[in-house]
């Protein structure tokens, strides 16, 4: 039960973030005009440093590459809470008509990760006035390269960023929701995400004597059609796979039969298990077509990140506690996805939960799927970041 004074630091603590709106929407534009991609986010990171160093937390930088934290030390012991955002931009082309269109060609935050950035250093900045009422430790984890394995919290994580930390907590902005709702969950909510490419070697020759070739086309073509078999015939209809080829290259003229071809495709699941057979399935189509057509293949299998399981202790209490702010009818249950999130090599370490913000409003500037070069959302949501973390960090630490 909260007591009276929580509450009301949770109150005073609510006005300061309504109040500072106008200054976080100012970090999160100077943030939309400067993208910078994953790996190459050294000016963001410089940018997050000041304004951390700013606010008088301690400041650790250059984590697993571009990563940082800043540490709200308490004035008591307790518990550690860690909470995390994400930093890098997407190689797209901004094509927004705003004022704060990204100045880097080729480069847009159109996934919303300025956004979570600003709502955590809005997070720091309002805690670290609020130092005297926290029994513990506050890490704001900022992460680069989610967007491109093997990532950037695999590197962070190796270089104990989660060390002494009891719970983990992330947000993420969510286009298909509207402003003032959240989602929580508990279980598998993001699969696992693999790539792999496929190198076929036959043999070129004149298109009108198909007998003195070996078509790596037609190999390629085969072996397609073969993968998208893997889920329907040899997964258990009640798990969840997919397979697919985004990628196919071969051939450079109409009259002549392609040597070589390259074909390059993605595979999401939740269970290892099936992870594994999967993999270990494409190996034998492979295999298996290749040598009837006398070619030879080899396969690149990369494995990215795992799946992102929320623990279901803290999924729960999120729910609560986000209900408390919003209100019971405002948190709904968080989709299931096959999109990937390597936030979930946080949550494989310790016990935590990742939850969405609702971000669309009346405006159709803010109905934009993640990742389209008119990306945008509604700043207010920003906010609700904000609320949504400081109502969990009191709960454990207040």
């Amino acid at each position: 039960m909260e007591s009276i004074t929580q509450v009301t630091d949770l109150q005073s603590i609510f006005v300061e973030i309504d109040n500072s709106f106008d200054e976080i929407v100012s970090w999160r534009r100077y943030l939309h005009q400067h993208p910078e991609l994953s790996f190459e986010e050294t000016e963001t990171a410089k940018y997050i440093a000041d304004k951390l160093e700013s606010f008088g937390l301690e400041v650790k930088k250059n984590i697993g590459g571009n990563g940082l934290i800043g540490i709200l030390t308490g004035v008591q012991p307790g518990k550690t809470i860690a909470l995390r955002a994400d930093f890098d931009a997407l190689p797209i082309e901004d094509e927004k008509e705003v004022p704060y269109k990204s100045v880097n060609p080729g480069v847009m935050h159109a996934c919303g990760h300025d956004g979570h950035t600003t709502a955590l250093l809005g997070t720091a900045q309002v805690l670290s006035k609020y130092r005297d009422k926290v029994k513990g430790k506050v890490i704001f984890i900022f992460q680069p390269a989610e967007e491109k394995p093997p990532g950037g919290a695999k590197f962070m994580i190796e270089e104990n960023v989660l060390e002494d930390v009891d719970y983990v907590f992330a947000a993420h902005l969510d286009s298909k929701v509207p402003i003032g709702k959240v989602s929580v969950g508990e279980g598998y909510k993001m699969a696992a995400v693999d790539k792999f490419e496929i190198k076929i070697q036959g043999l070129g020759g004149h298109g009108a004597r198909p007998q003195d070739s070996v078509d790596s086309i037609v190999i390629g073509s085969e072996i397609v059609n073969s993968l998208q078999k893997i889920v329907s015939r040899r997964i258990n209809p009640l798990e969840s796979a997919v397979v697919t080829i985004g990628v196919f290259h071969a051939g450079s003229a109409f009259n002549i039969i392609a040597d070589t071809a390259k074909l390059e495709g993605t595979v999401r699941t939740f269970s290892e298990s099936v992870r594994k057979q999967v993999r270990e399935e494409i190996y034998s189509i492979v295999k298996g077509i290749t040598e009837g057509f006398h070619a030879n293949a080899e396969i690149d299998y990369l494995h990215g990140y795992p799946a992102l399981y929320n623990h279901p202790k803290e999924s729960y209490l999120v729910q609560q506690l986000l209900s408390d702010v919003f209100g019971e009818d405002q948190v709904i249950d968080i989709e299931t996805s096959m999109g990937a999130e390597d936030f979930s090599y946080f949550l494989l370490e310790k016990p935590g939960t990742y939850f969405k913000v609702g971000s669309n409003n009346e405006d159709e500037s803010t109905h934009y799927p993640h990742h389209h070069p008119k990306f945008d959302f509604d700043e207010r949501a920003l906010l609700n970041i904000q609320k949504s973390f400081v109502q969990i960090v009191a709960h454990y630490l207040f």
